[in-house]
This record gives C-alpha cells, sequence and structure tokens, in this order.
C-alpha cells in the first residue's frame, strides 16, 4: 500500500525520489536536513494562499521527510509566460510582515539551496540585505581586500536600493530551475521564500537566463509597474545570489559578485 503516511515512515531512500500513491496520484518525496525541509514545506503553503502562481501541494511532513505533488515538467510559450509575469506580481502583492520574515510556521535559521539564510526582520530594506543576505554569505565565501569591497559597496546600499518598497512575498531562490511549465503555466518549486523586495526575485530570474523573459517582465510591469531605474538595480538585486553561489561551489561566482560591487562602489 503507498500512501502518504507510508512514505514519510520510510523516509525518501535518497535526496528526491518520485512515487505514486494508491489513487494514481505522482508525488515527489523529498528528505533533508529538518530545518530545511520545515522551511521548504512552510515556503511553499505560504506561496500557495494567494493563489496567484502554481505551488505543488504539501501532502504531508515529518522530521526530515515532505511528501509533495509532483509537477510534470515542460516548455512555456508566450501565454504561459504572460500568465506567469502577472501571477508574479500578484504574489510579491500579497506581501510580508517585514524584510525577512519567514512563513507562517517556518523557521528562522532557514536555508537557500545548501547554505544557510537567517530569516531576521527589519524595516528598512537596504540595511536589511546587507546585513543578513549579503555581508553573511559574503564573509563565508570572501576574506581580506575582498571582503572588504563588499563592506564598502552595502555602504551605498540606501543610495542606490531606489524608491522604498513595502516587503514582497519571495520565493527567494527564484532562478530559472525552480520555474517549472505545466498546464499552460508556471509553477514554483524549491523557494527560500521570505519578505523582501520584489526586483530580487525578478533580478533572480534574469540570473540564468529564464526562458521567455522578456514576456514576463514586460506582464509582471503591466500588472505591477516597476519603479524608474529597476534594470539598473539588477546587479545589486543579484549580488546575494551570486555570493550564495560563490560560498557554495566558488569559481567565477565570486569574481561576478566582485564586479558588481565594484560597480556600486562606483556610483555617485
Amino acid at each position: 500500500m503507498t500512501s502518504v503516511e507510508a512514505l514519510l515512515a520510510g523516509g525518501a531512500g535518497g535526496a528526491v525520489r518520485m512515487a505514486t500513491l494508491d489513487d494514481g496520484t505522482e508525488v515527489v518525496v523529498k528528505s533533508g536536513e529538518p530545518s530545511a525541509i520545515a522551511a521548504e514545506a512552510a515556503g511553499l503553503r505560504w506561496l500557495a494562499e494567494p493563489g496567484a502562481v502554481g505551488v505543488p501541494e504539501v501532502l504531508g511532513t515529518a522530521e526530515g521527510r515532505m511528501v509533495s505533488t509532483r509537477v510534470p515538467s515542460g516548455s512555456p510559450d508566450a501565454g504561459a509566460a504572460e500568465r506567469f509575469g502577472r501571477g508574479l506580481a500578484a504574489l510579491h502583492a500579497a506581501g510580508a510582515p517585514a524584510f525577512g520574515s519567514p512563513p507562517p510556521g517556518g523557521p528562522v535559521d532557514a536555508w537557500i539551496g545548501g547554505a544557510r539564510m537567517e530569516n531576521v526582520t527589519d524595516e528598512d530594506w537596504p540595511s536589511w540585505y546587507a546585513e543578513h543576505r549579503v555581508l553573511p554569505h559574503a564573509r563565508r565565501a570572501l576574506g581580506g581586500d575582498d571582503l572588504g569591497l563588499v563592506e564598502r559597496a552595502c555602504e551605498r546600499f540606501a543610495d542606490v536600493a531606489g524608491p522604498p518598497e513595502p516587503p514582497a512575498r519571495l520565493h527567494g531562490d527564484l532562478w530559472t530551475g525552480n520555474v517549472l511549465w505545466s498546464g499552460g503555466q508556471g509553477w514554483v518549486i524549491d523557494p527560500a521564500a521570505h519578505g523582501g523586495h520584489r526586483e530580487t526575485d525578478l533580478a533572480m530570474l534574469a540570473l540564468f537566463g529564464a526562458p521567455q523573459l522578456e514576456t514576463i517582465l514586460a506582464a509582471y510591469d503591466e500588472a505591477a509597474p516597476l519603479a524608474e531605474g529597476w534594470r539598473d538595480r539588477v546587479g545589486l538585486h543579484q549580488l546575494w545570489p551570486l555570493l550564495v553561489h560563490a560560498e557554495l561551489f566558488g569559481g567565477g561566482y565570486g569574481r561576478q559578485a566582485l564586479a558588481v560591487c565594484e560597480r556600486l562602489a562606483r556610483r555617485a
């Protein structure tokens, strides 16, 4: 007998595997560090609340294990990309209590991929972004003069961040691999959900080249116009995921992050 309870009791036998319940429902069974699984489950439920974009349903959780519905993966057409752009705007508009707030029931000590992410709240986005997103990963990935450059760039965040925005309900790890396309719409998986700046999700979509990106952005901007100069701020918002990747994988990600910091430090 294959049931959610049996899958949770038996574990996943690996990080992620697929299974089929007795009623024919295809599911994903995921196991991992308990706080990471708890954060992901809470994030999926929080992102699903507005009904704005496709989100897999969490069918059950146990200590370090989660069962959720499986989303078949396809390719987007222009219509699906437009719907996703408008839906993402509605998801962000659903809001969050503060910058850094975790989803209801989610842990403060959360994760983005394999990197730790602390959900500490603040009302001021530039200072919160520097202290609780950029600098923690920079300190783990860089040192010496490189870390000094990041610290100098952080001092400029208030000057280059654009007009104040209310806290948005962010996916938080919205690179192209975490967006699936099925049934004429976009679905989001593997969130690092928290309250943040809506431009951060959009910058992450651009970082690794999401398909139909310009269509998504145009639909988003039509539904919820972005503040003037938002394209000039893409690098600012990509700095955090670049440093996460530098921490996890090293290589050229640190150099990319430092190039962003050099541009920010020079901006008048």
